[in-house]
């Protein structure tokens, strides 16, 4: 009985020790692939300002924000043309840096080891009521679908840029009328501020089951 209880034991200990190290492993891919997600963002922040573009960046919850005094007027969903000429300097900022962090042929170093899940091309409104057809949701909608237009048919090899091989386009897109401001108040530049787009990065972290030669094919 004795020696049955030790065995017992010694099994529930090594068991331990292995959902502890399965844990500590986890915590690091995912810690990783944050940090990542910090670079990546810093990296855009620092390729757009030499173009000459200013943008806001989170590095907590993977957000890009778009300058909100360039893109919409009220209560449009157009992209104004200076708008326009924003979006397509975060395109070509995209095309340089994210290909080592996707699967695309583009990349001509070392590939990371966190890709890039998902970019969330996410479109916000002010909280003033709309009028006529169209609600505040639709119109976030419309406005990250302009902006998503613009980003691809800027550069179209953006299309090409996945989280896996054979996966779906890294790019899509989202619209939360609205209900996430970034200012609370009433007065017209908090409701300026929030007329916005958010670019929000989203990672994966290494798939131990996926062969790495797959991932380097097209380095």
């Amino acid at each position: 009985m004795t020696d049955m209880m030790v065995g017992l034991l010694l099994i529930f200990i090594i068991l331990l020790a292995y959902f502890a190290l399965n844990l500590q492993s986890k915590t690091e891919e995912l810690t990783g692939a944050n940090t990542t997600r910090a670079v990546i963002l810093s990296d855009l922040q620092k390729s757009l300002k030499d173009k000459g573009l200013q943008v806001e960046i989170d590095t907590q919850t993977g957000v890009l924000r778009l300058p909100d005094d360039v893109l919409f007027e009220k209560a449009r969903w157009e992209l104004s043309e200076e708008g326009q000429a924003a979006v397509r300097k975060v395109a070509s900022a995209m095309l340089e840096i994210l290909p080592c962090y996707t699967t695309s042929d583009l990349c001509k170093e070392e590939r990371s080891p966190h890709l890039i899940d998902a970019v969330f091309v996410e479109g916000h409104t002010d909280s003033d009521a709309m009028h006529g057809a169209m609600n505040n949701y639709g119109l976030s909608v419309r406005r990250a679908e302009s902006t998503f237009s613009t980003l691809r048919t800027s550069q179209p090899e953006l299309e090409n840029f996945r989280n896996k091989p054979d996966g779906a386009p890294i790019l899509g897109l989202s619209g939360y009328g609205p209900d996430r401001p970034i200012a609370e108040g009433d007065s017209e530049e908090d409701k300026r501020r929030n007329r916005r787009i958010d670019l929000r990065f989203l990672m994966t972290t290494p798939d131990k089951g996926l062969d790495p030669d797959i991932l380097r094919r097209s380095r």
